[in-house]
């Protein structure tokens, strides 16, 4: 699992990408670093933790507005992403946006 979340005073948003990927890699791996770090950029950005196993990956980005994730979602380059994705990367996929109303944790 890749995490690098800090603790944030809710509420804030979480966009949660569930995928089956294709097989091979097609450029996929450098694709994901280069959207990940061009995200971090993004105003209203909080974090991402990822995991990802032979059959399932899960994505979760964490923004502190819908709005922020709207502008995400319409980034160019993350657009060209998101084509290569349907046309090449992934089998399926589905993505879920919540509100984060309350958290709590062990050990961090």
């Amino acid at each position: 699992m890749n995490g690098n979340m800090k603790a944030f005073q809710p509420p804030y948003y979480a966009v949660i990408f569930t995928s089956q990927r294709t097989i091979g890699d097609k450029g996929y791996g450098k694709m994901a670093e280069a959207m990940e770090q061009l995200a971090s950029q993004q105003p209203g950005f909080l974090g991402i933790e990822s995991a990802r196993d032979n059959e399932l990956g899960i994505t979760v980005s964490y923004w502190d507005s819908l709005e922020a994730i709207r502008n995400w979602k319409e980034n160019s380059a993350h657009k060209i992403a998101q084509e290569k994705g349907k046309q090449e990367w992934y089998k399926n996929y589905s993505v879920r946006i919540c509100k984060v109303e309350k958290e709590y944790s062990f050990g961090l």
